[in-house]
């Protein structure tokens, strides 16, 4: 009877703890599986999840409803023996709107460059100032990458010191797996986890992270009370992007912008006055040239 008593006083508790800071859903998909039992990718898939969202990555509080919300979708590609893998991960993250039920993303984003080894029912472990494996150093990686993301949303340059933690992270990778394991190094393309942080601490871009914050606080977390105002904080902010990308021309950081902002920007600006669309969709045009085509939907 006592330990039934002290169960409701247990749960209360539970709602006093502070929460961690990411809420991360996690799906693997396994096409062709030949090797590897199915239940293995399930017990990762589990794993992963308690890996991210049971971790406490910094030293602030968060409250349940203010954790980060995420989704990683890891796609197994190739079965390199029954504990090595390959493959690409798709990661997600979005931020609230002030003043509404409405999310706005903060990275969409394709590693191509994800290989592993794992071990069924080994635990994911994490140290911030030693390399443990490719999987916990990638997904560690970004976990720091997205909080960055998220501070700078919320106070100018607020991410610095989680985008120096991914460096950090990027930086403890030995050579030898570097070189194996694609995505951590310059040399393995213009588009990888090296250029991620690279560009986003780059001086060159420092408007563009202020541009970031201007952005979401002073742009979109208004548009509930007066979207007007919003729209032409954000014309603003897209002509500040614009003159980032001109001093640092196809960084990768800008390009991310692009790939998780353009649905949204395109849907803001059908309802801004012809000015507004002539500048968005020129400016928009000329950072995101392979697309530029789809900035007609915002009308004239």
């Amino acid at each position: 009877m006592k330990k039934w008593t002290l169960l409701p006083l247990f749960a209360l508790m539970l709602q006093w703890l502070p929460a961690q800071e990411m809420n991360f859903s996690v799906t693997i998909n396994t096409p062709q599986l030949q090797l590897t039992d199915p239940a293995v990718f399930e017990n990762l898939q589990q794993l992963m999840e308690n890996f991210l969202n049971n971790q406490k990555w910094t030293d602030d509080v968060f409250e349940v409803e203010e954790r980060i919300q995420c989704q990683i979708q890891l796609n197994i590609k190739q079965e390199l023996s029954p504990t090595s893998f390959q493959g690409d991960m798709q990661i997600q993250a979005t931020r609230p709107i002030f003043n509404s039920t409405a999310k706005t993303p903060i990275l969409s984003h394709n590693d191509t460059d994800v290989l592993f080894e794992f071990e069924p029912f080994q635990p994911l472990d994490y140290s911030k100032n030693a390399f443990v494996d490719n999987l916990t150093s990638i997904l560690s990686f970004y976990v720091y990458f997205i909080l960055g993301l998220d501070y700078d949303s919320f106070s100018p340059y607020g991410g610095e010191p989680h985008f120096k933690t991914a460096m950090a992270i990027l930086n403890t990778v030995p050579p030898s797996i570097a070189a194996q394991s694609k995505g951590w190094r310059a040399l393995d393309g213009n588009r990888n986890r090296y250029w991620m942080v690279e560009s986003v601490m780059s001086p060159r871009l420092r408007p563009y992270r202020k541009a970031i914050y201007d952005y979401h606080r002073e742009g979109l977390d208004i548009m509930a009370d007066d979207a007007p105002a919003g729209r032409a904080v954000m014309v603003s902010v897209l002509e500040e992007i614009g003159k980032a990308d001109k001093a640092y021309p196809n960084s990768m950081i800008i390009q991310m912008f692009v790939n998780a902002k353009s649905q949204e920007i395109i849907e803001i600006f059908k309802k801004g006055d012809r000015a507004q669309k002539t500048s968005v969709k020129r400016v928009m045009a000329r950072m995101d040239a392979a697309n530029a085509s789809d900035y007609r939907k915002i009308g004239s």
